[in-house]
């Protein structure tokens, strides 16, 4: 069996995430409460299926980390997005925890102070999730 797909199957759940996240500040911003909820746990939930993806895929089945191909100026970006992605994968974690739990226990006062944190460094690390796997595997892949 095939495990070829769960790059791009990681790629979408990142987007999916970020597009929860868009549409839920919206809904909260318009003041659409079931909305943002429904957005927000959307987001929690393809979130967790990247994660549980992305550990399997990495643990189980790559052969190895897929080296980058680009040369010139987008090498050094490229790696620049992807230690800001993946420092940022790892702080953000306890960030959600927290912001889930307090709208979970209904503090929406404290939910919203570090909902204003989390939400753009999520935003960031879905977005440079896309963004690393298509400088991998599209428009620098492997030959």
């Amino acid at each position: 069996m095939s495990i070829d797909f769960i790059p791009s199957l990681n790629a979408m759940l990142n987007a999916t995430s970020g597009l929860f996240l868009i549409t839920g500040y919206v809904m909260i911003r318009r003041r659409k409460i079931e909305a943002h909820r429904f957005c927000m746990l959307g987001a929690v939930t393809a979130s967790i299926l990247f994660l549980i993806s992305y550990v399997i895929y990495h643990v189980g089945f790559a052969k190895g980390v897929t080296r980058f191909q680009g040369t010139g100026w987008v090498r050094p970006l490229y790696f620049v997005i992807l230690t800001s992605h993946t420092i940022l994968a790892v702080v953000i974690l306890p960030f959600v925890i927290i912001t889930l739990r307090r709208a979970l226990r209904r503090d929406f006062t404290r939910h919203r102070k570090i909902a204003r944190w989390t939400f753009p460094m999520w935003l960031y690390v879905s977005v440079t999730g896309v963004i690393v796997y298509l400088m991998l595997y599209h428009f620098y892949p492997s030959l």
